[in-house]
């Protein structure tokens, strides 16, 4: 059975995107050092990571911050630079994959740290790295029904522990070279968190509109990529056909009622070059127009995309075409068009 599911909006608004990046910078060279006997014993080659990712660096948590601490520090910024108070929101959602316990919610947490009133309903939303559009448009629909006037969408990411575990088994002898592979892209991950706040248009006409976008699942793909915080394991080749695939089959069907062939900027869920290349092709987009930021931050799941839209903002101009873009584990791809 396939298809679109389509969602348009007319009055609901993005007000601003902030985010906040770690202080401690890994390379991937760093990484690479630590893996070194196991690269010999495999007879792997060196550099991998910048050479067929092409991640040169991501972003980890120094000694005193914290994924919580920095969504916050990046809610508050993203609420002040709009002037709403936090007594004026209705809802927030978090959108992290990080989570340190399973209950209660993450949300719960970084409530109580923006100071929100006990009225702003408050929630964790799980789509793997689509996650924050995934927030941005439940929020929206309920801006657009009426029931709240504001809201805020959260991510923060940590990339530390899977990291570390990560190395520590691949650095095992037991490990051959397809486990080695399998685990390849838990290397590129990275740390990080955003925040976006949104209102109703009509309030705030200086607003950058959300006009609504499509989603399409490809579900029969579920156990392409697996992750935990004791690692994350891929079929990397299978996930980038049927990712390629599910985009392709999206875009054609989103094509009539969509013209998103000549956007101003299409700000992408940042995994590597590899995929960044893949889908340029497949959907004939100019590359000039696709920022990338994967090559300094590496995967920050799913806050790449408002991490990437706050560094473009200032390049944008009012009237300027955005598509936010991307495919998350499971299958499933979403296409989200703003006017900013």
């Amino acid at each position: 059975m396939a298809g679109n599911a389509t969602t348009r909006f007319d009055n609901v608004s993005l007000l601003s995107v902030a985010s906040t990046l770690p202080g401690r910078v890994t390379t991937s060279e760093e990484i690479e050092d630590r893996l070194s006997p196991a690269l010999r014993r495999l007879k792997l080659p060196g550099g991998l990571l910048e050479r067929v990712a092409g991640v040169l660096e991501r972003r980890n948590w120094a000694p005193g911050e914290s994924s919580d601490e920095a969504t916050v520090a990046a809610g508050r910024r993203a609420l002040a630079e709009v002037g709403v108070d936090p007594s004026d929101v209705g809802l927030l959602i978090n959108t992290s994959v990080s989570r340190k316990h399973l209950e209660p919610s993450v949300a719960v947490r970084l409530h109580h740290g923006l100071g929100l009133p006990s009225s702003a309903i408050n929630f964790d939303v799980a789509n793997a790295c689509l996650g924050f559009v995934s927030g941005m448009s439940l929020a929206a629909n309920m801006i657009q029904s009426g029931q709240i006037r504001y809201a805020i969408v959260v991510n923060g990411e940590d990339a530390d522990e899977i990291q570390a575990n990560t190395i520590r088994r691949l650095s095992g002898a037991d490990i051959g070279r397809s486990s080695f592979m399998s685990e390849f892209a838990s290397l590129t991950l990275g740390s990080g968190a955003a925040a976006a706040v949104l209102g109703r248009t009509d309030e705030h006409p200086g607003g950058h509109r959300i006009l609504g976008g499509v989603t399409r699942a490809a579900t029969q793909f579920h156990d392409l990529c697996v992750g935990s915080v004791d690692g994350m394991f891929t079929d990397a080749k299978a996930l980038l056909k049927g990712g390629l695939d599910l985009v392709v089959s999206a875009w054609k069907e989103a094509s009539g009622p969509w013209n998103w062939s000549s956007m101003d900027r299409y700000i992408t869920h940042q995994v590597s070059s590899v995929h960044t290349n893949a889908i340029v092709k497949a959907a004939k987009l100019d590359r000039s127009r696709m920022p990338v930021t994967f090559p300094k931050y590496g995967n920050v799941g799913p806050a790449s995309i408002p991490i990437t839209l706050a560094e473009e903002q200032a390049t944008l101009a009012r009237g300027d075409r955005v598509l936010l873009m991307g495919v998350g584990s499971g299958l499933n791809t979403a296409m989200m068009e703003l006017a900013w």
